[in-house]
């Protein structure tokens, strides 16, 4: 089972939408060979960068069963798409993601209890989904920010750790201290830790993170292959340094600018529309950063990766 999950990079995968508004499975293949290509060791379909919570059940079963089919074995893949509120409804995603063939199915944190909750809830409702799955489908841990971010706090890490069902945490703490403390009560056991943020990726990788999965896989997942690759290396720090400035975009008009980037840069078939926010919001100005980004981009490769 280990070898199914390995170490490196893992992008949250984007969904391309046609002219009028629905999945284009076109350009989600295009999408897929070109994370592929730049060497990604996994992907991770059906997320928030995926826009989940603007899918219906039909399209995030279909976007998980086409990702699937698309990556033919070349790369595992992950989903979630449990959206509901109320725990049996989330089974029912949950078991519907799972017939799709992925390779594990991630649970969202903040799905299994409510803001005001403590861990105690949390872990009831985890056990009712335990107990309503396939014992051998491989199971894992999305810190989702929305609609809030529910932080997996070590006992809790351990709890689940200890059931041997979970091997996959995309972690959003943004936060050495915590992560160090998780990589702790992890170790020895099938769960993996997969940082989301670049600011404390390098560290974190030092520390015994298998990788990265998150948002700037979408603009330049080259580089995070190679970090997470090279990161013992002196100048991993350089690299570092870059990644953890050029992140900051996104916080700028994503996932559209990530869309531009695809279409503009790396001449993907993909359009700019999205079901969160609205394309004409992307101003010339972010459009321009986009590009620069790109430039900078080409010579960190030239002059460090090369």
């Amino acid at each position: 089972m280990e070898n199914r999950f390995p170490g490196g990079s893992w992008p949250v995968m984007l969904t391309p939408f046609t002219e009028d508004n629905k999945i284009d499975y076109d350009g989600l293949k295009e999408l897929v060979d070109w994370y592929i290509k730049n060497g990604v060791s996994g992907m991770f379909a059906v997320c928030q960068s995926s826009e989940m919570f603007y899918l219906s059940l039909e399209e995030r079963v279909k976007y998980a069963a086409k990702t699937v089919e698309f990556a033919a074995g070349r790369v595992p893949v992950i989903a979630s798409g449990h959206v509901s509120d109320k725990i049996e409804d989330q089974i029912t995603e949950l078991n519907e993601i799972a017939k799709t063939g992925v390779d594990a199915v991630i649970l969202i944190t903040n799905r299994l209890a409510k803001e005001d909750e403590d861990d105690s809830v949390w872990i009831e409702n985890c056990k009712k989904i335990l107990e309503n799955m396939d014992p051998n489908v491989p199971l894992g841990f999305y810190e989702c920010p929305y609609p809030y971010k529910r932080l997996l706090t070590p006992e809790t890490i351990s709890w689940c750790a200890s059931t041997g069902r979970f091997y996959f945490l995309k972690d959003t703490c943004c936060d050495i201290a915590q992560i160090r403390k998780k990589l702790e009560v992890i170790e020895g056991s099938n769960l993996k830790l997969y940082n989301a943020n670049t600011t404390t990726l390098l560290e974190s990788m030092r520390e015994g993170a298998a990788g990265f999965c998150g948002v700037m896989d979408n603009f330049h997942p080259q580089l995070y292959t190679w970090l997470c690759e090279h990161y013992k290396e002196e100048k991993a720090k350089e690299v570092s340094d870059f990644l953890t400035i050029a992140s900051l975009i996104e916080r700028q008009y994503y996932p559209v600018n990530a869309k531009y980037h695809l279409s503009e840069v790396e001449g993907l078939h993909v359009t700019l529309n999205s079901r969160t926010k609205d394309k004409s919001g992307l101003t010339e100005t972010f459009k321009e950063e986009v590009r620069d980004l790109n430039e900078l981009t080409k010579r960190v490769e030239q002059k460090i990766v090369r």
